[in-house]
């Protein structure tokens, strides 16, 4: 509320924060074209790779005229964004750090190659168990021979190991969160039966299989997660008591 206030007595202030987010946005947009293009010089390697799960890349088969090049820049683009993360991360904490508490600061500029730890560690969650437990129940349901397509296994398999990537960064946004005394431990333990839901809502979404065995390998990290996410919370401070700030009544 005191930024926005700020904002309004001194526009000046709002178009310099601005102008500052367009130079960060700027540089990050041009740091990932640079690692999309080093990717696309590495293209026939990386569509090996994310080709294996299905066993290689000639089991694939393409209808249309157009379909290889947007496989190939899907491919591109997790890998560039991947390869650009580490930056990206550092443009928005020289952007936000300013308005941050020196402990906050510190704790954030430290947190940066954790980002990176656990967003690729949800990829390779994604990678080298959900997609070879889940594709050869998609594959062979009611065993009806099924002819892969490039662009529909490349946008199933980026799309899963993305949002891996993403839900693995939860317990370092509770780390940060609790040190900017933001969330507390408290909270994430008094709420845990409602956590259990939305983990199962969002491995129901998340699992590419409808039996309830993929369902578990993909519920029983999450849960892990939320309780690491307590656990760091507990790291961060957040056990302590916070004063209020309020005049006793």
């Amino acid at each position: 509320m005191d930024s926005l206030q700020l904002a309004f007595e001194e526009p000046s202030s709002f178009l310099e924060h601005i102008n500052a987010l367009r130079k960060h946005i700027l540089r990050s947009f041009v740091v990932l074209l640079v690692c999309a293009l080093v990717a696309f010089m590495y293209l026939s390697p990386l569509l090996d790779f994310i080709s294996r799960p299905v066993g290689g890349i000639e089991q694939l088969t393409a209808v249309d005229v157009t379909e290889p090049i947007s496989v190939g820049m899907r491919v591109v683009l997790l890998a560039a964004f991947a390869a650009a993360l580490p930056y990206i991360i550092l443009e928005l904490y020289f952007f936000i750090g300013p308005a941050l508490p020196r402990r906050t600061r510190i704790i954030g500029l430290f947190s940066i190659p954790l980002v990176v730890v656990f967003f690729f560690g949800g990829m390779a969650f994604a990678f080298y168990l959900i997609l070879p437990t889940g594709l050869p129940v998609l594959l062979n349901f009611l065993n009806v021979e099924t002819q892969i397509r490039p662009s529909s296994y490349v946008r199933f398999a980026t799309g899963l190991m993305f949002w891996f990537g993403v839900v693995f960064e939860f317990p370092l946004l509770a780390y940060l969160l609790t040190a900017m005394r933001i969330l507390t431990p408290q909270t994430l333990l008094k709420n845990w039966r409602i956590a259990v839901v939305v983990i199962a809502f969002l491995a129901a979404i998340i699992t590419p299989t409808i039996d309830p065995i993929n369902m578990m390998l993909v519920m029983i990290p999450l849960l892990l997660l939320y309780a690491l996410s307590i656990f760091l919370s507990f790291l961060a401070g957040g056990g302590k008591k916070v004063v209020s700030s309020e005049p006793a009544q």
